[in-house]
């Protein structure tokens, strides 16, 4: 945390590299727990995280905050879409899913979501694949870690 507090004693307005790499730290995290808890179908956590990752993503989508490149603005405001909407059908799940735009990157083949998490697999899923394009933006071409994705079971006889 204590590049956080460095990155926020910024005489810059708040814009810099090391706000950047603060920034990229907390998404990962948030993404990795995010999928840990959505692949293990705790609904309360999966909300609970959405409602948390949801501000950092506006802030992203925004551009004031952050120095980012236009493309990962716009696929934080896509990704927050995908947040508010999965949060919104698992406060209420008889409500009707809204169209949402497509993401500009491809979403690769990730395992559905458990249980009663199914109702926002895909929407999770897609929000996963952005959030993953958010750090690819602002990591600069550094490596993103994969997903922490829980073993894919054996198939049984």
């Amino acid at each position: 945390m204590a590049s956080a507090g460095a990155a926020t004693a910024s005489t810059d307005g708040g814009k810099g590299s090391s706000n950047t790499q603060a920034l990229a730290a907390q998404v990962l995290q948030m993404r990795d727990g995010l999928t840990k808890v959505a692949y293990a179908g705790d609904v309360s956590k999966t909300r609970a995280d959405l409602d948390k990752l949801s501000p950092v993503l506006g802030d992203i989508a925004a551009g004031k905050r952050y120095q980012i490149q236009t493309e990962t603005q716009k696929l934080g405001d896509l990704a927050k879409g995908r947040s508010d909407e999965s949060s919104r059908l698992l406060a209420d799940p008889k409500a009707k899913a809204r169209q949402l735009p497509p993401l500009p990157v491809p979403i690769p083949s990730l395992p559905d979501l458990p249980g009663p998490l199914k109702i926002v697999s895909d929407l999770v899923k897609a929000l996963l694949t952005a959030v993953t394009g958010i750090l690819a933006g602002l990591l600069g071409g550094l490596p993103v870690p994969p997903l922490p994705l829980p073993p894919v079971p054996l198939p049984t006889p």
